[in-house]
């Protein structure tokens, strides 16, 4: 029998979304608010390392993301010229040795797949709502939401990303994510190779992934002072400019933002920003999830990736444990040791980045984070869940 009956989830993002379907699971009646009246993110492409297909899979929607998406099993690195200089392997997530080892999507449509999935669960939606008032008891939560209903449940759970409301009521005093000094830009173009493509300039790096069968996202990061505003009409040529260096495939994109060929570009530019939360992460019936608690800046890629795997942990501790608090206790302790290598080498990482410091040690830091990712997320017992042989992807190119 659950520990609980009934559950709030605030924020429809990737890891309420898992969290949704795994407390369903369960067979706990779950209710989720998310605030944005679309359900669907900006973005262009995401990338999903080995962990995070791995974690997908758990989930139930792996061959729905494969399908729709891309992957790889090597990376291609290049010069700025656009030269071949070395190829290397991606090595699949341990126990998921069928699985491709890395691969990406468009954000819209992983979301789409995760909330057709919610949906099929069973579990209520609503959109373009959130919680109004939020008052915990020693059994429950009493909810007023922004549509003037009202309802209980017995747990809460705080989804709703690095800018979380319901986090002021489990760590009042946290003073708010901090700005990295580095900005993300992003572009969907067509895929012109099979595997993922880095090309390595004298100051600036540029990324190409497969997100399906006919395109790539194009991904680099800058450095920044400051939060300053950009201009939606101006992001095409910041862009431009980023990938000056550049010739090959990327020049190729840089000369088609300039021109305006890229009418399905999807520029997008966001500023980096992260933190990492102390445990616990509950106070009483309210419990943080993802972002709330470890927000990551992309140089792993395992963002997304980390709060699925949150999303597993605390829907497995609230399947084993005899009482509430041990449960969200343990969920905490088991997952912070991973979520706390995704932040901090992410951000040393953008650091080394920024001031311009050694490639050995930024290639060091991402091996040896990449490699502990790799490992399984023990399960119940301490054993790893099994990976379906069945699923045989790998073969096809996407």
């Amino acid at each position: 029998m659950a520990l609980i009956r009934n559950a709030l989830i605030v924020g429809g993002g990737v890891g309420g979304m898992c969290a949704a379907i795994q407390l369903r699971k369960l067979g706990i009646a779950v209710d989720l608010v998310e605030i944005n009246p679309h359900w669907a993110p900006d973005g262009a492409g995401i990338t999903l390392s080995g962990p995070s297909l791995r974690a997908l899979h758990t989930v139930g929607v792996l061959d729905e993301v494969l399908r729709q998406g891309g992957h790889w099993r090597a990376i291609d690195l290049c010069n700025a010229a656009g030269e071949v200089v070395n190829t290397v392997p991606v090595h699949p997530a341990e126990g998921a040795a069928e699985l491709p080892p890395a691969g990406g999507i468009l954000r819209p449509v992983l979301a789409d797949i995760l909330g057709q999935a919610v949906l099929a669960a069973g579990a209520r939606v609503r959109l373009g709502v959130s919680f109004e008032t939020l008052t915990p008891d020693a059994d429950g939560a009493d909810v007023r939401f922004t549509d003037g209903t009202s309802a209980r449940y017995d747990l809460v759970i705080g989804a709703d990303g690095v800018n979380s409301k319901v986090r002021a009521l489990v760590k009042p005093d946290f003073g708010g994510p901090r700005f990295t000094g580095q900005g993300s830009w992003r572009a969907v173009v067509p895929r012109l190779r099979e595997n993922s493509t880095i090309y390595m300039g004298a100051t600036t790096k540029a990324g190409l992934n497969p997100i399906s069968a006919t395109e790539c996202y194009l991904f680099v990061l800058d450095k920044r002072e400051g939060l300053d505003f950009i201009p939606l009409a101006e992001w095409p040529e910041r862009l431009a400019e980023l990938l000056e260096e550049f010739g090959g495939q990327v020049g190729q994109i840089r000369d088609a933002l300039r021109a305006g060929t890229l009418p399905n570009a999807r520029v997008l530019y966001r500023p980096l920003a992260g933190h990492m939360i102390d445990g616990p992460w509950h106070r009483g019936r309210i419990v943080l999830l993802g972002d709330t608690v470890h927000a990551t800046t992309p140089h792993l890629a395992s963002g997304a990736g980390i709060a699925i795997e949150g999303a597993l942990v605390l829907a497995e501790e609230l399947a084993r444990r005899h009482s509430l608090e041990g449960a969200l206790l343990a969920y905490a302790g088991r997952h912070y040791d991973r979520a706390r290598l995704v932040v901090s080498a992410s951000g040393r990482m953008g650091q080394i980045e920024q001031q311009g410091g050694s490639r050995e040690e930024h290639t060091q830091v991402m091996l040896q984070a990449q490699e502990a990712l790799r490992a399984p997320i023990l399960g119940p017992g301490g054993v790893p869940p099994p990976v379906s042989a069945a699923r045989r992807h790998a073969g096809t190119a996407r």
